[in-house]
């Protein structure tokens, strides 16, 4: 897709870096295209699919139901001029076609030194796949999660199959049907499956409820991770006021360790010891926190329950069971031994505002160059090609 970029707000395109390390990125999004949905559904459903209007105001804005959903590029800021940040894309024009397009991400990829990606969705599918599980016609939810499936089996990452890693969405609203979908991505070779953090914030059972039982089974036996993404369960809970985005974005390291303590007590892990969970945008530094407050619950207040006890450590099924990945976290690199340096994984978060593109291998070698390679090794890459079971170049590095 060629686009000519408009020089006031964006950038020119940077140089491409010299690759230093190899980076699986295991935290990135892409903007759901306008002709996602163009023919992928039933012929009977397919008027019913989401499709993209342009509002009063002159903005690209999907539409499902009846209702309108916000802005179609939503914090994709990758390449903006930084004075431009205040007015986020909100046509397909404003953002870079890396967003939206495989080919292009691939070039975005390269200039930025990132061997691979794994990207969580966006706005229409709230990140889980939410909007269409919560459709008032479920024939119209789950025949649109299917096409989003289809669309990205197709369309993103069978464009660059060593480049991204295939991550499905599910219908949260019907277990068995969310197990049926999980097994059929998994037959064509998707590995993992984005799940709601915190269900119950957003209409859906609580993950202890034992509706999620199917959906576990699934995960395990098809050795499928549950990628949870801070936010798809919505955001922290905010006095009233205007100043909420800062505090927002504070808090995602307390999202990631409340979504986090929430799935290890519901005791899935000690059911399906197989299971896989990889936090995501959440970093790094609460977790070595977690770990020592489990500890204590066992030997000193003796909180247990859900199967865990001093035979059965929450701790150690935390570590066994779960996986973290992080921007940078320069303060907290240091507790990785507690934490595990093969539980740890890196990530970039294009195209967001927070997101390290294009200079993702410069961090870090500022804030992580004093760390063995053998360890640089595992973080960078190797963790995310074992658990995602992904290709690496022929050749690696450091």
């Amino acid at each position: 897709m060629t686009q000519i970029l408009d020089p006031e707000l964006f950038l020119p395109d940077p140089e491409p870096v010299a690759v230093k390390y190899t980076v699986i990125s295991v935290d990135d999004h892409l903007v759901e295209p306008a002709n996602m949905f163009e023919g992928r559904l039933p012929a009977r459903l397919q008027e019913y699919a989401p499709k993209i209007v342009v509002n009063d105001a002159g903005h690209e804005v999907w539409e499902f139901e009846g209702q309108t959903h916000y802005q179609v590029g939503m914090n994709a800021l990758a390449g903006r001029r930084p004075n431009t940040y205040e007015v986020e894309p909100f046509r397909f024009d404003q953002m870079r076609p890396g967003c939206y397009d495989p080919h292009a991400r691939v070039h975005d990829m390269d200039l930025g030194g990132v061997w691979a990606s794994l990207n969580f969705p966006s706005m229409i599918t709230g990140f889980c796949g939410r909007v269409y599980s919560s459709a008032s016609d479920p024939d119209v939810g789950l025949a649109v999660t299917q096409a989003y499936n289809d669309w990205m089996y197709e369309e993103w990452w069978q464009q660059a199959p060593d480049r991204f890693i295939p991550l499905g969405i599910t219908y949260l609203a019907d277990a068995e049907k969310a197990a049926a979908e999980i097994r059929r991505n998994a037959e064509r070779g998707f590995v993992a499956v984005s799940l709601s953090e915190r269900p119950h914030r957003i209409g859906f059972p609580s993950i202890f409820d034992e509706f999620w039982d199917p959906v576990m089974r699934a995960c395990e036996e098809t050795d499928t991770v549950i990628c949870l993404h801070v936010g798809s369960g919505g955001m922290v809970d905010a006095p009233p006021g205007p100043r909420r985005l800062g505090l927002g974005a504070s808090l995602f390291g307390q999202l990631s360790l409340t979504a986090s303590a929430e799935w290890l007590w519901s005791g899935w892990m000690n059911r399906y010891p197989g299971l896989k969970i990889a936090m995501s945008e959440g970093g790094i530094g609460w977790v070595a926190m977690l770990l020592d407050r489990l500890d204590n619950i066992v030997d000193r207040s003796g909180y247990v329950d859900s199967g865990y006890g001093p035979d059965n450590r929450p701790a150690d099924v935390f570590k066994r069971n779960f996986w973290f990945c992080t921007i940078d976290d320069p303060s907290t690199i240091d507790t990785r031994y507690r934490i595990g340096v093969e539980n740890i994984m890196v990530e970039t978060d294009y195209p967001h505002g927070d997101g390290t593109w294009p200079e993702t291998q410069d961090l870090i070698e500022q804030l992580w160059g004093h760390i063995p390679a053998e360890e640089l090794r595992m973080m960078t890459h190797e963790n995310a090609a074992k658990l995602f079971r992904h290709p690496l170049p022929p050749v690696t590095k450091p």
